[in-house]
């Protein structure tokens, strides 16, 4: 981590520490609030410094990946393979195919990266030298602000741009206006950036955006995953309050849904063509000998959520299923403003006396609807 870095931690441990030192006899309040404030300056800014060393990793990683392409002495012998081979190899936690293929690009998209790896330039660098870039520079964010502002779930979306202008457009909005990743996500499907650029007022267009409730900071909003660290602790956190209080109340949740339901899983990564997804609750039924695949949404009930919940349950089918297993089978929970409705997804089931078995073992649709009205009306509380 660069030397400013720690100087701005320290710097802002040395305040908080400083307005302790100048209070005369203070309170038990005092301290609690005093060890609140110091609990959450830290722990924002280990995520914040572990996002970065994430991103750093990867893009040395993709260094790697293109230069052994380019100059390795054995490369021949692996060719198409190598990505595949080399998750075999490594053999860690979190480090696969897929980030391999995406590190190689993001080396190869955001090639001011390598600054922040020559000491010797960053050391050199003046505000003249800035002033004297070249005009393709002026459309480069600065690496500093790519590794401090934007995580690397932010930095994959915006790679889905393969204008470099409109990377960069994507940058400079997502840093300004604090998006979480699914805003960034929608912000690019929904082509914002040919839609500022035939505006005839884009600001007012871009200051409309920024109104918008998702812009919360990516920080808070964005799954945090402890893969980068090797923690076999669950892969993800997001702030949902309905997932939240289903969690808080995971065994009467689970008596709720009937005998024989175990929980395995929160926010469970899955790659799916090379995107991550995650769903929002795994379970196994011990009775039906399979995993269930929970997803919860806080809308009314739409066809592609249903379809989302089928590409899972096909996934879990194909991929995690173990001797003994039966087919898994999904849950769709949704709900807007009074309209609760319960789904089942049974991915791949043709023999409908197999389908009736699991419909006897599976929770009734009103007691679950009934639930989730209850935790609903505790989130508003």
């Amino acid at each position: 981590m660069p030397n400013d870095t720690r100087l701005d931690i320290t710097s802002a441990l040395t305040h908080i520490k400083g307005q302790w030192d100048t209070g005369q006899n203070p309170s038990f309040d005092d301290l609690s609030d005093y060890i609140l404030q110091t609990q959450q300056y830290t722990q924002t800014t280990a995520i914040r410094a572990i996002n970065q060393l994430a991103t750093l990793r990867n893009w040395l990683i993709g260094c790697y990946i293109v230069e052994y392409e380019q100059k390795g002495k054995d490369r021949a012998q692996y060719g198409e393979r190598l990505l595949k081979r080399l998750e075999e190899k490594v053999n860690c936690r979190g480090l696969n195919e897929t980030l391999f293929r995406v590190s190689r690009s993001f080396y190869l998209e955001y090639p001011q990266i390598r600054e922040l790896f020559d000491m010797e330039k960053r050391a050199t660098v003046s505000h003249e030298s800035e002033k004297r870039a070249t005009p393709s520079h002026k459309f480069m964010t600065p690496p500093e602000r790519i590794v401090s502002r934007l995580s690397f779930s932010h930095i994959r979306e915006i790679m889905t741009e393969k204008d470099p202008l409109g990377r960069f457009f994507y940058e400079t909005e997502c840093i300004k206006g604090g998006w979480s990743v699914k805003e960034l996500r929608r912000q690019i499907a929904t082509n914002l950036y040919f839609r500022s650029g035939m505006s005839k007022n884009p600001q007012i267009l871009l200051d409309n955006i920024a109104k918008q409730p998702d812009t919360a900071l990516m920080d808070i909003r964005q799954p945090f995953t402890f893969e980068f660290l090797g923690l076999d602790a669950q892969e993800a956190y997001t702030e949902k309050d309905l997932e939240n209080s289903l969690l808080a109340h995971l065994e009467e949740f689970l008596l709720e849904l009937g005998k024989g339901f175990c929980f395995e899983a929160r926010q469970k990564r899955i790659i799916i063509d090379d995107e991550y997804y995650f769903a929002d609750l795994v379970l196994y039924h011990r009775i039906l000998h399979c995993n269930v695949i929970c997803e919860l949404k806080n809308d009314e009930f739409r066809h592609e959520y249903l379809g989302q919940l089928n590409a899972y349950v096909s996934y879990y089918k194909e991929n995690e299923m173990h001797e003994g297993d039966n087919p898994p089978v999904g849950i769709l929970l949704c709900t807007k403003s009074g309209k609760k409705m319960v789904e089942y997804a049974i991915a791949g089931m043709s023999n409908q006396l197999f389908v009736s078995t699991y419909m006897l073992q599976l929770p009734d649709k009103t007691s679950l609807e009934n639930f989730l009205i209850r935790q609903l009306r505790g989130c508003e509380q």
